[in-house]
């Protein structure tokens, strides 16, 4: 591969692990919370995935899968636990749920 073509998807992938952060700091609702996290974490897989084509190893992709699999599992606790609070306060919003604690 290029130098070029690996800075230019290094700075994808900071680029959406900004977007990421940005919007896991910004929302307030659970699922875009959730949505946030998965692009950060795709963000970085993909930044494993060059890593590794830079350095001619299978390591970035085996990583990949390592980042997938937390990923599934990450989503499928979440949901738990989304359904559950929006059972208990009725809404996903994380300002309401604090008043409602408070």
């Amino acid at each position: 591969m290029t130098p070029t073509f690996i800075e230019q998807g290094m700075l994808l992938a900071a680029v959406l692990f900004c977007l990421g952060l940005a919007g896991l700091l910004i929302r307030r609702n659970i699922i875009f919370m959730l949505l946030s996290v998965e692009i950060m974490l795709n963000a970085a897989g993909l930044a494993f995935i060059l890593g590794g084509a830079r350095w001619g190893s299978a390591d970035g992709q085996a990583m990949f899968i390592f980042i997938l699999a937390m990923a599934a599992a990450e989503v499928s606790v979440g949901l738990a636990l989304i359904l559950k609070i929006f059972q208990k306060y009725k809404t996903l919003d994380t300002d309401e749920i604090n008043r409602m604690n408070g």
